[in-house]
């Protein structure tokens, strides 16, 4: 059976999101590596050819900006780590784009930061953007904005970032790229009984004592940032594969569904997650009533909720909360995601989509609830 998933877990995988680390980038500060990050983006493009959508995250740009800058060692002060992150995030965003040009790919740089995937309008208006550019077939180059927050630089790292944007696009897979073979029962420069683990099921509490500390100077994080990255995707259904980023061709047969590195297998299904997620751990914020038409649509499933069937709105909410839709009779039907906020919400009721642009100003969704962003309470 484990044989089984490590063959399928990524074999099966739609969309992916890569993260490698700062020494693989920078090849251990030396630099960005120009070789390594095109072959990472010639694998990427045969995976985009072969139907996959692909995200990256890739640290580096505070390592880039040091060697740019001459320094030997990574400086505490918050505004030196920013001065070199955006010094180092020029060429950091300019070697992606030539190198996925030359294998006939788009790019687009995007910089996020753990407050824009706190905030749910922020989160939802990120997961537009990110989805759009999938859609288009550009490749979605992801890293911290670490020049404006000091947290991110002082606690944040990579790899969560990457399981947060796993979970932000829903993905099938992440993927760490990292300077070790995978994970081991213990560090094995120090303990030569260390047996490689190939797979395991993320969360595993044991996963986390088999983790050690942190790993070089350049980066922030080590083991133990992956194990819990693999952890927080696995709450959206996506599985974890911890590899070295030099394995030749590692994303291309890890796609084949060839067992390279530890994987981490998520154990709740994507959708099942999802629908948890909505249904039983976010505070309802407001209702939307609905007519009959509506309701025999939601329940006849794979429908979204068109304003034109919305009767009425109640409460105070924002675009992104969760809110209950409710039958003619006050009932709750659904709940789900809404794509608008409550006062415009009650200018587009009953209304058609081809209006909301002159009622609000603009279009955001035809949609007030997305069908993937629905669960049935029936």
């Amino acid at each position: 059976m484990a044989q089984e998933q490590e063959n399928s877990a990524l074999r099966d995988a739609r969309r992916v999101v890569i993260k490698v680390g700062s020494s693989l980038v920078t090849n251990d500060g030396r630099g960005l590596d120009e070789a390594a990050i095109g072959e990472w983006c010639r694998q990427m493009a045969v995976l985009v050819r072969q139907g996959r959508e692909v995200i990256m995250v890739s640290s580096g740009a505070i390592a880039e900006g040091m060697k740019r800058l001459g320094w030997s060692k990574r400086p505490h002060e918050i505004h030196e780590l920013q001065a070199a992150a955006a010094v180092g995030q020029m060429g950091l965003a300019h070697m992606y784009e030539t190198k996925l040009r030359e294998n006939g790919l788009g790019s687009a740089q995007v910089l996020l930061t753990h407050a824009d995937l706190a905030d749910r309008e922020r989160y939802l208006n990120a997961r537009s953007t990110l989805l759009t550019l999938l859609k288009l077939g550009v490749v979605p180059v992801i890293n911290e904005n670490d020049t404006v927050v000091n947290d991110e630089i002082k606690f944040g790292d990579n790899d969560t970032l990457g399981a947060l944007v796993a979970n932000l696009v829903e993905a099938d897979a992440l993927v760490i790229l990292t300077d070790q073979k995978g994970l081991f029962t213990a560090d094995p420069r120090k303990d030569a009984n260390a047996r490689f683990v190939h797979v395991a099921q993320a969360g595993d509490a044991a996963l986390e004592v088999m983790a050690g500390g942190a790993g070089s100077s350049l980066g922030r994080g080590g083991m133990i940032t992956k194990i819990l990255a693999a952890k927080r995707a696995a709450g959206s259904g996506a599985s974890t594969v911890i590899a070295w980023g030099r394995e030749p061709d590692a994303l291309l047969r890890l796609g084949q569904g060839e067992a390279i590195g530890t994987l981490l297998v998520a154990p709740t299904q994507k959708m099942q997650a999802r629908k948890q997620w909505i249904s039983d751990h976010l505070q309802l914020r407001g209702a939307v009533t609905v007519d009959a038409g509506a309701v025999a649509k939601l329940l006849g499933g794979g429908s979204s909720l068109l304003p034109i069937g919305m009767t009425g709105v109640e409460g105070d909410f924002s675009r992104g909360d969760v809110i209950a839709i409710r039958d003619p009779q006050g009932l709750e039907v659904a709940r789900g995601l809404a794509n608008y906020a409550s006062t415009e919400a009650r200018l587009i009721c009953r209304k058609p989509s081809s209006q909301f642009e002159g009622l609000l100003g603009y279009l955001a969704e035809p949609e007030m609830v997305h069908r993937d962003n629905l669960v049935l309470k029936r």
